[in-house]
Parts: structure tokens; C-alpha cells; sequence
């Protein structure tokens, strides 16, 4: 069996010996084999302990994985396939894309504006039609109606 790696991108590569795996019986199809695999796969990887990670990507994973971290581990589950090698594949997949969106720097503070002169005589247009329609649906009915 080769050594599986978490290549998370081409600065980052997350060592096998880091990742803590943890197989059990997964449900769903498998036919006669399903009772007897151990084909769910738990992938743990703890942040604090890892020499991959330098102290500002672990802040910053920390802060943006907070919701999925259990502690300072985080974990990813996966029982889609039959097969505990393919299983073990795609959860390695699921940490790299779960430590690259983690790791993105978050999207620039949005400047307050104000709207431009046009959009403001537009919109105090469109107001003072919708005014005048309903001032004309106002008039009072008259005895020949």
C-alpha cells in the first residue's frame, strides 16, 4: 500500500504520518461483503499538532473551520463507496479542499456607497408616477356614475 499524503496545494502537503485514520462498518449497499468491510473512513487530522501547518495558517484555519473542527481536530467521514481504498481517496480529496477553502484569504471589506444622482431622480420619478396613478383611482364618484 503507498503512503497517502494530503496534498493540499503546491506549498502544502500534509505528511501521512499527521492523519489519523479510523475504519468501521459502513451501511448501505456491499451485497454480502457489507457485513464484514470495514469500508467507512474517518480521517482526523489535528491542527495544533501539526509541523505542516506554520501559526498563521493554523489561526486561520482555526477561525474559518470553527464549525467543523471537534477541539482542534478536524474530520472527515466518508461510506459512499464499497471500496476502503476509494473511501480513503475521496477523504483525502474532502481535507484538501476543506484546508484550501480554509486557508483563502477572506474577500475584501465592502466600501459603503451612495447612490448616484441619476438612480436618485429615476427612483423620485418612479415615485411620483406611482403617486399620481393612485391620486386619479382617489376621485370621488360622481351621481351619474
Amino acid at each position: 500500500m503507498s503512503v497517502l499524503h494530503c496534498i493540499v496545494n503546491d506549498r502544502l502537503v500534509i505528511p501521512a504520518a499527521e492523519l489519523q485514520w479510523r475504519f468501521s462498518r459502513a451501511s448501505g449497499p456491499g451485497g454480502q461483503g457489507v457485513n464484514t468491510t470495514d469500508s467507512r473512513v474517518e480521517l482526523v487530522f489535528d491542527l495544533e499538532r501539526s509541523s505542516a501547518l506554520g501559526p498563521f495558517r493554523r489561526a486561520r484555519l482555526k477561525e474559518r473551520l470553527s464549525t467543523r473542527l471537534d477541539g482542534t481536530c478536524l474530520r472527515v467521514v466518508v461510506a459512499e463507496e464499497r471500496s476502503q481504498w476509494q473511501n480513503r481517496q475521496l477523504a483525502l480529496v474532502r481535507l484538501g479542499d476543506l484546508l484550501r477553502e480554509g486557508l483563502k484569504a477572506p474577500p475584501p471589506e465592502r466600501r459603503a456607497t451612495r447612490p448616484g444622482r441619476g438612480a436618485v431622480r429615476r427612483s423620485l420619478e418612479a415615485k411620483g408616477r406611482r403617486s399620481a396613478l393612485k391620486r386619479r383611482r382617489q376621485g370621488k364618484p360622481s351621481l351619474d356614475d
